[in-house]
């Protein structure tokens, strides 16, 4: 089953009650002349575990540590939001598989050239996947992409990323005047921020429930990254929000804010459909599949990474 997104984007009152996650509003809650029949009845409940991923973006919602606990218990992401309503925190669960102790051992005790097989299996899918959104996009066959892809050797030695991504960037965005692909960088770089962190909320929440630790990863290794390895993983991925994002580039006036209609639309990220092992699924079960398939490589089972073709 797919889980849900919750988005809260005013201020807001959760609490926790038979399992459920209770929604209040604050002014309706603190309105005395309001009947209390119809103070509950203006209540929201949603079933904790249906809940994925929960956005906290605004400073005055109130949450109890009873609805925290029971979220991280069920396997939920929470991505708390700064003043600009980008992504700034990620809480998730400290366990999430029953072998944990098993897997976090064979996770560390990987060796060097086997990471360097799943990174050059990471690295071939995303530039391919990369390849497919410019020809989706733009219209445009481009072999070179292609050719990147079939290219990428063991680790990346000759780090073909690179040379791919500034292609890639330069393309997709040509309509845009002098586009780069840069973190604190101007329009649409805020959109494809508040996109990636979505996405990476939901990849470290499959590595967590996989009994894998996020912030070991098989490539990056930036000693304040916490979520290295999720970084790792979410790379193929990356290429259905640029996808998503060069849609809202498109039909929109070229405004710079995050509205709420946009932010509804990089919400989506969880559920928008993917093909994995030749089977269509959300995106969120598609990255459970890599996950597990990781462990895997990890432990001996499989040689190959699952990830999704765009």
């Amino acid at each position: 089953m797919i889980k849900k997104t919750l988005y809260f984007g005013n201020p807001t009152y959760l609490s926790l009650r038979n399992g459920q996650l209770v929604i209040k509003l604050p002014e309706i809650e603190r309105n005395d002349t309001l009947p209390s029949k119809f103070k509950e009845s203006m209540e929201i409940t949603k079933p904790i575990e249906d809940i994925g991923v929960v956005v906290l973006d605004n400073k005055q919602i109130t949450i109890t540590s009873g609805v925290l606990e029971a979220m991280l218990e069920n396997n939920c992401s929470v991505i708390t939001c700064d003043s600009r309503s980008m992504p700034v925190g990620l809480m998730l669960p400290l366990y999430g598989n029953t072998t944990q102790n098993e897997r976090f051992r064979n996770q560390l005790e990987a060796s060097l050239p086997l990471k360097k097989q799943l990174w050059q299996q990471t690295i071939k899918a995303k530039i391919y996947n990369q390849a497919r959104v410019l020809e989706l996009c733009r219209g445009k066959v481009m072999k070179c992409m292609y050719i990147w892809s079939d290219d990428v050797k063991s680790g990346d030695s000759e780090n073909i990323e690179s040379r791919a991504a500034a292609f890639y960037w330069k393309n997709l965005f040509d309509t845009l005047d002098d586009f780069t692909r840069n973190r604190d960088g101007a329009y649409p770089n805020n959109l494809l921020n508040y996109g990636y962190a979505i996405l990476r909320a939901v990849v470290a929440r499959a590595l967590v429930i996989s009994g894998m630790l996020p912030t070991m990863g098989i490539h990056h290794h930036n000693r304040y990254n916490a979520y290295c390895l999720a970084d790792d993983i979410m790379e193929p991925y990356r290429p259905y929000v640029d996808e998503l994002v060069y849609n809202i580039v498109i039909n929109t006036d070229g405004k710079a804010e995050l509205t709420k209609e946009i932010k509804a639309k990089l919400l989506s990220i969880p559920t928008l459909d993917v093909v994995i092992n030749g089977r269509r699924s959300p995106l969120m079960v598609a990255v459970s599949q890599t996950t597990a398939s990781l462990y895997k490589c990890f432990s001996g089972e499989l040689r190959k990474i699952s990830y999704p073709e765009r």
